[in-house]
């Protein structure tokens, strides 16, 4: 399954309109990277799958977060909820390798057994939640 699937047009246009806390993003590259948590100091990519240790890395600043993963009838959203926050953040798919964070709660039931576990490169973020 493809992580376009995940985050589908019908939710990014549903939830465009709720993006309290967001600041857009200054260049087309983005204004952070979400990241596999490493040591490596590299930029890794990560697996789609609950609880998926990703960072949000901007400038010379890092927030530790997780992944949370939602399914329904086989559409999977995938969420970024930064560590010690009650906030999440739906990752809508604006491009190759690129989301968009957008704050919402979660839609569906959490995933089970590792699903849909895809495998993505590090996201350029184009809209950064104040964080």
């Amino acid at each position: 399954m493809k992580f376009r699937q995940i985050a589908t047009g019908a939710l990014l246009a549903s939830v465009l309109g709720a993006m309290s806390g967001v600041v857009a993003a200054q260049d087309a590259n983005g204004c952070a990277t979400l990241v596999g948590a490493s040591s490596s100091g590299s930029p890794q990519g990560f697996q789609v799958r609950d609880g998926e240790p990703v960072d949000l890395v901007s400038g010379g600043k890092t927030v530790h977060g997780k992944l949370l993963v939602f399914g329904d009838n086989g559409v999977f959203r995938a969420y970024w909820q930064p560590e010690n926050s009650a906030e999440k953040y739906v990752l809508a798919n604006a491009g190759t390798d690129a989301v968009r964070l957008v704050s919402t709660p979660p839609q569906g039931s959490p995933a089970a057994d590792g699903q849909p576990g895809t495998r993505l490169a590090p996201q350029h973020v184009l809209s950064c939640p104040a964080l």
